[in-house]
């Protein structure tokens, strides 16, 4: 998902910055995961509505497996549901149920096993505060410029305010959809389109079928009036759905989605693992973009932007950060909240990847610099700071699941990202990329996986970088005091880490740095690392150093460095 708040608007800020590492070790931490008794294998929703009264009527069916003997009972997340009833499909027979806050309990008919499949059948209806949203249309001059709309948003835990689930990242289900609309409405929703049958009371009811398991919150749909602009990738439909009349935009917008599916294969040695793409315009919509499997949800306030020249570039970026969803989010999702830098991070530094392959090693580097300097800006008045690990998400999720989007999870996950590529070497990183996404397709994943991936093919021990980067918060802030001997012809740097102490920050980060000092005879390059809160280190030089620079190259680019003038004390 790409948020407003990070979309090109406030992407334009450059700045030269540098990023640095910890070694504060945190022994213990949260266990965030949601504790499962069953496993659903597949849902089958059938939604319809009433517009005037904004309300849903649905009729799900939720097929699973328990994941324990003597299974009685099942828990689903459920709110606001009004429902009519409940039954076991197999034997149209009622159940008894409760209904407590957001949870439906059901008493099954008897005990059963892991071998059993279940298939429950709910019938209700939901005048949705989250989940569906109803859009009325817009008139201008008593003309009609942009029909009504229903769409729906489900991350982060959405879904249940208007089907019946099981809705956290962990579970993977497939998904079947029956939404019926009027009929010169058109619905985009996850996967295959299997049919669209014309229904005696003059509306349509169109069958989506997406065969491959996702987690709950990437099941959607859109309802409107739209025109399809059509274009491929190899044998891949790509469907870009805009309001008629704006079918000019798609081109603008959405037209280089063919090289950034190319790149992102090339990349990471994975082809997109799904039957279409489509990518749909919403009205008043919270987000720039959601990475609903299969059929992105774009804001319209975003895209109908690319219109104009200047704002071309951050709509590329955002509509390669969704895509890149597709492998980084929706094949290999986040097993819970706190690891959602796992999705947003690699999102965002996809779009610095994309860059590279298309514009060159710059504009790659003036993105993640970017990027940093964004983090690093927030970073200093954010009150609710954290690691990318995010051990406080369930207590922000309380208050406000939003906040869980902010510039460390997406900005500084993508700096530190291309930190690691920095440290294991391009090749290790895209093969260990490969390894990652391979092992765990179709599944969920915890930082420990891809530290696993990185090491086992890097043959390196990563645990000081991921202490540091991923569960510290925070990041360095280094000043430089350079000194000049002009006998020993030695420069002494004594660098001082002076970020503020606190609990999540570490004192002193691990900071293997590029140092190049030019003098009048020529440049030396030296590397160091930096491992204490204060260090010195002496270097010999050919002449009196007039410029010094760290870290040229942005390998580490969360970082504020500060150097100060040349020392050189008369010699006696």
């Amino acid at each position: 998902m790409s948020k407003k708040k990070y979309n090109f608007l406030n992407g334009a800020i450059f700045l030269f910055l540098l990023f640095i590492v910890s070694t504060t070790a945190q022994t213990s931490r949260p266990n965030v995961n949601r504790v499962r008794t069953f496993d659903v294998q597949h849902y089958i929703l059938r939604i319809n509505f009433d517009r005037n009264k904004k309300i849903v009527f649905g009729d799900t069916t939720i097929q699973f497996k328990p994941l324990k003997d003597d299974f009685k009972s099942v828990e689903l997340d459920a709110a606001d549901l009004e429902f009519e009833s409940v039954k076991l499909e197999s034997a149209n027979k009622d159940l008894t149920y409760r209904v407590a806050g957001e949870k439906i309990f059901i008493n099954l008919d008897k005990s059963y096993s892991p071998t059993d499949l279940i298939s429950l059948r709910f019938k209700y209806s939901a005048k949705p505060r989250k989940g569906i949203y109803f859009v009325d249309e817009f008139t201008e001059k008593s003309k009609i410029t942009r029909a009504a709309q229903i769409w729906t948003q489900g991350e982060t835990e959405e879904a249940h305010h208007w089907f019946p689930s099981y809705d956290f990242p962990d579970d993977k289900a497939t998904t079947e959809e029956f939404i019926t609309v009027e009929k010169n409405e058109t619905v985009i929703g996850n996967g295959e389109l299997i049919d669209t049958s014309k229904n005696s009371d003059s509306t349509k009811t169109f069958h989506f079928k997406m065969s491959v398991p996702h987690s709950t919150y990437l099941v959607s749909f859109v309802v409107g009036t739209y025109s399809r602009v059509n274009d491929s990738y190899k044998n891949l439909p790509l469907g870009f759905y805009v309001y008629p009349g704006k079918e000019n935009v798609a081109a603008a917008a959405f037209g280089k989605t063919k090289d950034m599916l190319r790149v992102y294969e090339q990349l990471t040695g994975v082809d997109f693992p799904y039957n279409k793409y489509d990518q749909t315009i919403v009205a008043n919509f919270n987000f720039g973009g959601m990475e609903n499997i299969s059929a992105t949800t774009m804001a319209d306030s975003e895209i109908l932007l690319a219109e104009l020249g200047f704002a071309r570039s951050g709509i590329e970026d955002l509509v390669s950060h969704e895509l890149a969803h597709s492998w980084f989010g929706n094949l290999l999702t986040c097993r819970n909240w706190s690891e959602l830098w796992l999705n947003e991070g690699f999102a965002t530094f996809m779009e610095a990847a994309y860059r590279e392959k298309m514009y060159g090693r710059e504009d790659y580097l003036r993105k993640i610099r970017e990027d940093a300097f964004q983090f690093m800006i927030d970073d200093s008045v954010n009150q609710n700071r954290h690691g990318l690990f995010n051990e406080i998400a369930p207590l922000l999720m309380a208050s406000s699941d939003q906040a869980l989007f902010d510039t460390t999870t997406y900005q500084k996950g993508g700096a530190v990202i291309h930190t690691l590529r920095e440290t294991v070497g391009t090749q290790n990183f895209w093969k260990a990329i490969n390894n990652y996404l391979n092992k765990h397709k179709f599944q969920n994943v915890e930082t420990s996986d891809l530290q696993k991936a990185m090491e086992e093919t890097s043959g390196m021990n990563l645990n000081w970088f991921f202490s540091q980067w991923v569960y510290g918060a925070g990041f360095p802030k280094l000043t430089f005091k350079p000194t000049y001997n002009s006998i020993t012809k030695n420069l002494t740097l004594t660098i001082n880490q002076t970020q503020k102490l606190d609990k999540i920050t570490p004192s002193s980060f691990i900071l293997p740095l590029d140092v190049e000092i030019s003098t009048n005879n020529g440049t030396i390059y030296q590397k160091i690392e930096v491992k204490k809160r204060i260090e010195t280190f002496t270097i010999k030089v050919d002449g009196k150093p007039n410029k010094l620079e760290i870290d040229k190259n942005l390998k580490i680019p969360l970082k504020l460095v500060k150097i100060l003038p040349l020392n050189s004390p008369r010699n006696r």
